[in-house]
């Protein structure tokens, strides 16, 4: 089987290729990744052939998705705030080059998984949240994830593309940058933890997120690849924590057997207050996976962090 991973190169990417190397040592496995947000450092003993190019590139699409099976669809440009400066760069990588993705998987009758997310929620108050409940996204990222979903879903039906489209939760985890202006929180977290630096907390710290580690979202890709499932809605990938910043802190506290020094800050537009899901059609399509907890999910990024730093 032959399986293409957009934005293979990044966190959640090459975290998957690592598993796929493993599990499916006969799957060819491909990666096409522009590195604006990625790197080749995470691919360093992997077996995956690598093409240098964007999904915004139409002709670099077709050619990569030629011959493939499946596609996992990963590449975006992440971050509410940086959707937020450049709404525009959101567009085309998000919305363009999910579309792009799309046509050429057409061509091939290739399965499709793409990577939405739980910002699409935005406005909605209802906690948990079910994938029924009503979308008002607060961000341009959150605005194209809904749209690159809903193309996802639409050549489904339009043309009976087999296609899977899971929203995202606060994915954490090894390989996850921390030096960046728009890294997500437990990295910076723990990067700013292991410096000695105060964690800088926007708002209250109350906020909640549904976190995830990596291992389980490329645990139930796998299994989705492998078992070639489809769904006409989407599917939260998210088990139903609801942990707040200050939750994730003594967390990280407990692990590092230290007091850390918190510095709250304005919040940031676009932000969404709270944020888990109900976990109900997750479990229904992948019985089998068994979501890594949060303390456990911490300590491994914990110990990545370390063995970086060395």
């Amino acid at each position: 089987m032959r399986i293409l991973v957009t934005g293979g190169a990044g966190f959640i990417g090459a975290n998957l290729v690592r598993r796929l190397n493993m599990h499916e040592p006969d799957w060819d496995v491909c990666v096409l990744d522009d590195l604006s947000t990625g790197s080749e450092a995470n691919l360093e003993g992997v077996t995956a052939a690598f093409i240098h190019g964007s999904v915004a590139d139409r002709d670099a699409v077709a050619a990569a998705v030629s011959g493939a099976d499946a596609v996992v669809h990963l590449a975006a440009l992440g971050s509410v705030p940086r959707s937020v400066n450049d709404p525009i760069a959101s567009h085309v990588a998000n919305l363009t080059g999910t579309l792009n993705v799309l046509e050429g998987a057409r061509t091939q009758g290739a399965h499709v998984i793409f990577a939405s997310s739980s910002s699409v929620y935005g406005s909605n108050p209802a906690l948990p949240k079910s994938e029924f409940d009503w979308t008002r996204p607060l961000s341009p990222y959150a605005a194209t994830k809904l749209g690159a979903e809903a193309y996802t879903i639409a050549y489904q039906k339009s043309y009976g593309l087999p296609t899977l489209a899971f929203r995202f939760f606060n994915v954490y985890g090894p390989l996850q940058a921390a030096d960046h202006a728009y890294a997500a929180v437990v990295p910076r977290f723990v990067s700013a933890a292991l410096s000695g630096d105060p964690l800088v907390v926007h708002s209250d710290g109350r906020q909640s997120r549904d976190f995830t580690f990596v291992d389980t979202v490329t645990e139930t890709l796998h299994r989705a690849i492998a078992d070639r499932v489809v769904s006409e809605h989407p599917v939260n990938l998210a088990f139903g924590t609801n942990t707040t910043l200050l939750e994730l802190i003594d967390v990280l506290e407990d692990e590092l057997g230290e007091r850390l020094r918190v510095e709250h800050v304005e919040a940031r537009a676009g932000d969404v207050r709270a944020s888990q899901s109900d976990g109900v059609r997750i479990r229904e399509l992948f019985p089998a996976v068994e979501p890594v907890g949060l303390r456990e999910g911490v300590a491994a990024t914990v110990e990545w962090f370390r063995q970086e730093r060395r």
